[in-house]
């Protein structure tokens, strides 16, 4: 205790010193306008700054639990959207039950594993069994297509992406002659191998009206993906007169490069549809 009194006996100037400056400048504030406005103004700046360093600190830790909160948000979007359009088919004298208009489920997954530049391209999510999560589901994210569930143990599974020489998708073309001469161009979205950015659009028939920029959806006839999901628009078209489809390729909406959370679709009456394409009794 002496000692620290000692220290502050030593140091009384310096404090006599800030004392009397702090009286100084509390006088020339009160006694000046000019110095008074000037002190408040820096005070308020100096309060907003730390207000706002503080409220940009809270933002970023808060932003996965918002990141979060925005994907379950669009698994809700994205089903009411695919309820609508399936209760609108658009094919006149044909309505869905309402079994088969609320067939598609969704649940969001974050990806913790993904390649792109490989001939055969995975991704790893933080879902498994033990969620619902099983081999053949799809699998989109906000863009469009990814691809589909390969394997699944019960914390995490392996998706074949659409990247993959094994995954080809149902896709069909969409523009304004298609749909004014009330005719559909349906093809196989496979990829090439090469290029990440790029797929091949497969048998659609060189007859019907597509062009550059069209966009290219999963099709109706496709159990695995809802119907009008993204896979990407078309930035080549080339044809011979001798070959009976054209040569399509696609740009992809997905970039697999970036990839956070996506939504594995579940399509309630799969079984009961595969059970009636393979009865053994039809022959």
């Amino acid at each position: 205790m002496s000692q620290l009194l000692g220290i502050l006996y030593k140091s009384r100037h310096f404090f006599l010193f800030l004392a009397l400056q702090i009286v100084c400048f509390y006088l020339m504030s009160k006694n000046n306008v000019y110095w008074d406005v000037s002190f408040f103004n820096t005070t308020n700046s100096m309060v907003a700054r730390s207000l706002e360093a503080s409220q940009k600190a809270n933002e970023f830790v808060s932003l996965g639990k918002v990141n979060d909160q925005l994907s379950q948000e669009n698994v809700r979007l994205r089903k009411q959207l695919t309820d609508m359009q399936e209760m609108s088919s658009g094919i006149p004298g044909y309505k869905p039950d309402s079994l088969m208009a609320h067939r598609f489920d969704y649940m969001v997954a974050k990806v913790v594993g993904s390649t792109h530049n490989l001939t055969d391209n995975f991704i790893t999510i933080d879902k498994g069994t033990e969620d619902g999560i099983r081999a053949g589901m799809g699998v989109i994210s906000p863009q469009g297509v990814v691809g589909q569930v390969a394997y699944a143990n019960k914390h995490y599974a392996r998706v074949y992406s659409i990247l993959h020489s094994r995954q080809m998708v149902s896709a069909e073309v969409l523009n304004r002659k298609l749909r004014e001469n009330n005719t559909v161009a349906l093809g196989i979205a496979k990829w090439g191998g090469t290029n990440p950015n790029y797929i091949q659009l497969n048998t659609v028939d060189r007859f019907k009206p597509v062009a550059k920029g069209d966009s290219v959806v999963t099709s109706l006839q496709n159990p695995i993906f809802p119907p009008y999901v993204m896979i990407g628009k078309i930035s080549e078209i080339s044809n011979t007169t001798s070959e009976a489809f054209h040569n399509i390729t696609v740009r992809l909406s997905t970039d697999f490069s970036s990839l956070i959370y996506v939504y594995v679709v579940k399509n309630k009456l799969i079984e009961s549809q595969k059970e009636a394409e393979t009865n053994p009794g039809i022959k």
